[in-house]
C-alpha cells in the first residue's frame, strides 16, 4: 500500500482554497454588517436603501459560510 502524493496534494489545495474562501466571505460579511449600521438604525432615523442592501449582503455572506461549514460537518459525520 503506497501513498498517492498527488491525491494528498489535491486535498491540500482544495482545503486551502475553501478555507480562504470562507475567511474572505466572513470578512466581507462583517464589513457589510458594519456598513449597514450593524442591523439597527441610528436614533430617530430611518434606514436607507444602502443600509438594507449592506445588511442583506452581510446575511448572504454569513449564510454562505454557514452552508460551507454545514456541508463540511455533513461530510465528516456519516448519516
Amino acid at each position: 500500500m503506497g501513498t498517492t502524493w498527488s491525491t494528498i496534494g489535491g486535498v491540500l489545495g482544495v482545503s486551502l482554497g475553501v478555507t480562504v474562501l470562507v475567511v474572505v466571505m466572513f470578512s466581507l460579511g462583517v464589513a457589510a454588517w458594519a456598513r449597514g449600521g450593524a442591523g439597527a438604525p441610528p436614533h430617530g432615523e430611518r434606514r436607507g436603501r444602502t443600509d438594507r442592501v449592506a445588511t442583506a449582503a452581510a446575511v448572504a455572506c454569513f449564510a454562505a459560510c454557514l452552508a460551507v461549514a454545514g456541508y463540511g460537518i455533513d461530510l465528516i459525520i456519516p448519516g
